[in-house]
């Protein structure tokens, strides 16, 4: 929560930055291209270099990158500082990630799906807290009041001090058990199809989603007159509902199956995107609670869903989705904040809204859950003839 709620705050200020330095959409879309595009890169690298050399104090270290980059955001008196402060930001952010979500994965025991959503929710609670506290605090005192959540950044280091330890003391137990669980439950070419669908999956809901975090705020202004700070309060509304829906996804797929939560969360919402675009204020506000609740459901799952697929690689698997999942925000970004130059912000909710029915692909995937139950099957078969 500490750390999305620090990131959170870069896009928060959009508004407050294309006024200071008179910025178009495409070069906003161009800062969040830099932060989330370093971030998307070194992620997956992290990942596969912790499986092997797992380094416990990472957290904190991310964290110490983050605020310096919010230092150098506060002060940035150009347009390239902004640029390079929010690549330290997205470094942080690589660093944080997948150590994080292998320390959720340490915790959970049998429950992945339900550790994963917890992880994601505080990280979803932050980039909510984020636009609220940039409304209440930056917006009225200015960039440089940035400054002030430092003290956050410290406890976040203070806190992930304290995990990494840990973390470093649960971290044999937790490589003898992923030794046990080494083999995976598909064929390596099922597995190859399967990450290239769940692929697809993550570019039909990043891009959706960063149309809504990204550009929200100027659609509601632009349509429905609000000001800076009206709009920054929807968009916390906004990003509350996909804090709730991150929760849900994950017991959901504990329960009933990954895959379908995964047909639900991203072909499901399909209707509620369609016609966000030709509906009134209150409509509009409605919509996006049901989009943010149902889309959010989806990323638990998925993730779960791949490090399943391939398990004893939770560093590089976890890297890998959640770089995706900056790195198709970044480009979506860039690419939206174009066409809104080119054209409007309205348009670009129009052609957003086909995005879900992507989620058709679904069908390709395997039921690995399915599959798992089999193989433990036939491994006590094994042991029952050998027995006899």
């Amino acid at each position: 929560m500490v750390n999305d709620t620090l990131q959170a705050l870069l896009p928060s200020i959009y508004p407050v930055l294309k006024q200071s330095f008179g910025l178009t959409f495409t070069q906003i879309g161009l800062i969040t291209l830099s932060f989330q595009l370093t971030a998307s890169v070194l992620q997956p690298v992290v990942g596969r270099y912790t499986d092997r050399h797992p380094k416990p104090y990472s957290l904190a270290c991310g964290m110490g990158i983050t605020l310096v980059g919010l230092v150098f955001l506060s002060q940035a008196p150009s347009y390239p500082m902004i640029l390079f402060s929010s690549v330290l930001i997205g470094l942080g952010s690589a660093i944080f990630h997948p150590e994080a979500s292998r320390v959720a994965h340490m915790a959970a025991g049998d429950r992945h799906g339900f550790a994963q959503s917890v992880f994601q929710t505080g990280g979803n609670l932050g980039s909510s807290l984020g636009p609220l506290l940039a409304a209440l605090i930056i917006v009225p005192n200015g960039q440089r009041s940035i400054l002030w959540f430092t003290a956050l950044a410290l406890a976040g280091v203070f806190l992930l001090f304290k995990v990494g330890g840990w973390y470093k003391g649960n971290l044999s137990h937790f490589r003898k058990r992923s030794a046990a669980h080494s083999k995976g439950p598909v064929s390596r070419r099922r597995v190859i199809l399967s990450l290239g669908v769940l692929i697809a999956l993550i570019f039909s809901k990043y891009f959706y989603l960063v149309s809504l975090t990204n550009y929200y705020t100027f659609y509601l202004i632009q349509k429905f007159h609000l000001s800076i700070q009206g709009s920054q309060y929807l968009l916390f509304v906004f990003l509350a509902s996909v804090a709730v829906g991150t929760m849900v996804g994950g017991p959901m797929g504990d329960r009933f199956g990954r895959k379908y939560v995964i047909w639900i969360s991203i072909l499901g919402v399909a209707p509620f995107t369609l016609l966000l675009p030709h509906v009134g204020l209150t409509g509009t506000v409605a919509l996006t609670v049901i989009i943010g609740l149902v889309l959010a459901s989806a990323f638990s799952a998925i993730l779960v869903y791949a490090q399943e697929l391939v398990p004893g690689q939770v560093g590089m698997i976890s890297g890998l989705f959640f770089g995706l999942a900056f790195g198709c925000a970044g480009i979506a970004a860039a690419a939206l904040g174009r066409l809104a130059d080119m054209t409007s912000i309205g348009f670009v909710f129009n052609v957003c809204g086909y995005l879900p029915l992507i989620g058709l692909l679904t069908w390709f995937l395997p039921d690995i859950e399915g599959a798992s139950q089999r193989a433990r099957r036939l491994q006590r078969d094994a042991l029952d003839m050998t027995a006899e």
